[in-house]
């Protein structure tokens, strides 16, 4: 994947105001930016959305991608199902999900090939170094909270020290969670092949956060 900082955009399209249509359009305008800003993966992330609809905002998204980039690759939070259905790149596993081996079975048996690559694209979400670890086989690992979530104290940070550590894995680990353009060097300098977020992109214009992080 190269030296430079790769950025991962995860949508949530509740974040946005307005009805149900106004939030989507607004998904679906902000994955075109992030797509024509050089954004290297966007995760369709709208866990509330039934299969049938989530494979027609796909397929939208999708086509949205296709329009603006020709490197972006769009992934589809943990259905490795409806990823296949819509022409997405890849999926994105949580890590309570399907094994790595086992998505990479399921796209076998469906002999599916991406419209603009000839290689499926599996991520996992990681929470621990023994996360990562499983997830070896995947094209990149997602691991967090590195700095913790806005609101969610619950979720106690990781910190960096654990990033450092996950980071020994022989596949990529993007940082995830609390992750500024001002915090972002240190993950890199603790051994991250990228950064991911949602508000990092849903709320500031994507070309600036893209010029900012590739320039670390």
């Amino acid at each position: 994947m190269g030296d430079r900082c790769l950025l991962y955009y995860i949508t949530d399209r509740s974040q946005f105001r307005g009805d149900e249509s106004d939030r989507r359009r607004a998904l679906l305008a902000k994955v075109s930016e992030a797509a024509s800003a050089g954004v290297d993966y966007i995760q369709l992330r709208e866990k509330d959305v039934g299969t049938r609809e989530l494979e027609l905002l796909a397929r939208v998204a999708v086509a949205a991608v296709r329009e603006s980039s020709s490197s972006t690759r769009l992934l589809i939070n943990s259905r490795t199902d409806v990823a296949l259905a819509a022409g997405a790149d890849g999926v994105h596993l949580r890590a309570d999900d399907l094994s790595v081996w086992e998505a990479h079975a399921v796209v076998q048996l469906a002999g599916h090939r991406p419209l603009t690559t000839n290689h499926f694209l599996v991520a996992a979400s990681c929470h621990s170094n023994e996360d990562v670890m499983r997830a070896e086989g995947a094209d990149f690992a997602v691991f967090a909270p590195v700095f913790g979530k806005r609101g969610n104290a619950g979720t106690p940070p990781a910190g960096l020290t654990a990033l450092r550590e996950a980071c020994r894995a022989n596949i990529p680990v993007l940082a995830l969670g609390g992750v500024t353009i001002e915090n972002a060097a240190p993950c890199l300098n603790a051994g991250a092949a990228g950064v991911a977020g949602i508000r990092l992109f849903q709320e500031n214009k994507i070309a600036d956060v893209v010029r900012a992080l590739r320039a670390l």
